[in-house]
């Protein structure tokens, strides 16, 4: 059975792979890393160093593991025994386990700290475990002219949702007192997650069409030193990827920037969150949908040029008005990344290989994140200015790098 063949199939995968999506990103949501977390921590100690180590935790978390377990990927030949059979322990029972920490943080509240960081810790390495196999699951089950489609819609839905949600937390958080408030929270994402799961669990997977190959540790890291030396086209987009992940790096700090430039309220950085939203809601519908026609090679540089006019517009933004731009702009590149900087890389390989060519990009540009946010505080601390404009030319260097360099792999064979 191919994607293709079978259009009952497509249609009952297409809608359960739907439901588990907008599942899991509803209740993910309840769990922001970038607002939720940050505030359940500051209830628990007036260190910031914790704080700084969710965003580590996440990054290295999500991408270093991709490489190595995407050479224990590849042994089966059945994405599901690990999709669904290690995912049920490595990303949802650890969320569960965070509500119990919720429990801890009145009487507790290092014990609940220190409780949450390791819950924390065992998902995001749980979720980069997995990710190669369910990245793998989705090549099986979509062609490459559907793919964009369905995960265009699936996070178009989500991010519908996550609007929702966000309306959710706020009013739970101010009317529930601390820690109800989160053991709340934390319940409702353990729930909704949980409900992904079994909804993904339905999907029905169909035979590996190649050969599985089972490798050795040496073999295996022989193998990828041999895909870069060969595919000239792979290696080429790999290298774009690292100078447009170096160019990212100070997207943290556009925040921290307006704040500091024009004392913007706590209501405004609300409001500029939502923008960011609305263009991430329109990203992923549009440059899915261009994607499954044109490749994603083309909604991956769209994204990338975007990100290249929000640093420029942060160098000399004359009022905080411009923000609502810069962070309409981020929310198109974040929706590019997801759709198109993901799928793009299932193009350079037959479908067994998924999980080793995108666990080397990834684990790649893992390795970058871990510095470049060191590189990026550090210039930072001088010029907010410097750290836009050096961030603007990387990554119009990297846009130059993907237009000129490489080759669309959907039509291109190296």
């Amino acid at each position: 059975m191919t994607p293709s063949s079978n259009e009952n199939h497509y249609r009952w995968n297409f809608t359960v792979n739907l439901l588990d999506g907008a599942s899991y990103w509803f209740g993910y949501s309840f769990i922001s890393t970038s607002t939720i977390f940050p505030l359940f921590i500051s209830k628990l100690t007036d260190s910031l160093w914790p704080i700084g180590l969710i965003s580590l935790i996440s990054s290295a978390g999500w991408f270093l593991p991709q490489l190595i377990s995407a050479r224990i990927t590849e042994g089966y030949s059945k994405m599901k025994v690990i999709v669904v059979g290690w995912g049920l322990f490595l990303e949802r029972l650890p969320i569960w386990m965070m509500v119990l920490s919720a429990f801890l943080a009145k009487r507790s509240p290092q014990l609940a700290l220190i409780s949450f960081l390791v819950c924390f810790t065992w998902f995001s390495l749980g979720a980069g475990v997995v990710a190669p196999s369910w990245m793998a699951l989705v090549a099986k089950l979509f062609s490459p002219e559907k793919r964009g489609s369905f995960l265009g819609v699936t996070m178009f839905v989500g991010a519908g949702m996550g609007v929702l949600s966000s309306a959710a937390s706020a009013w739970l958080l101010e009317n529930h007192a601390f820690p109800n408030s989160f053991i709340m929270l934390f319940a409702i994402a353990a729930v909704f997650m949980t409900l992904s799961w079994f909804f993904l669990s339905l999907t029905r997977e169909p035979e590996a069409e190649e050969v599985i190959k089972n490798q050795d540790w040496q073999k295996y890291s022989a193998s990828l030193l041999q895909i870069l030396k060969n595919d000239q086209n792979y290696r080429r987009f790999v290298l774009s990827n690292i100078v447009i992940a170096l160019g990212g790096m100070g997207a943290g700090f556009i925040t921290i920037s307006a704040i500091q430039r024009f004392q913007v309220s706590d209501a405004t950085v609300g409001l500029y969150t939502f923008t960011m939203l609305a263009g991430q809601t329109i990203g992923f519908l549009v440059l899915g949908k261009m994607a499954d026609r044109f490749g994603h090679k083309l909604s991956l540089e769209i994204g990338i040029l975007a990100m290249v006019l929000a640093f420029s517009l942060t160098i000399f933004m004359p009022s905080p008005s411009f923000y609502f731009v810069v962070y309409a702009l981020m929310g198109i590149n974040f929706s590019s990344g997801i759709v198109s900087g993901m799928l793009v890389v299932w193009e350079f390989c037959e479908t067994s290989r998924v999980p080793t060519y995108s666990g080397l990009v990834n684990t790649t540009r893992g390795i970058f994140g871990l510095i470049s946010p060191i590189i990026a505080t550090q210039i930072a601390n001088m010029s907010y200015g410097a750290l836009f404009s050096l961030c603007a030319i990387l990554s119009l260097s990297g846009l130059l790098m993907m237009r000129l360099w490489v080759k669309e792999p959907r039509w291109h064979t190296n």
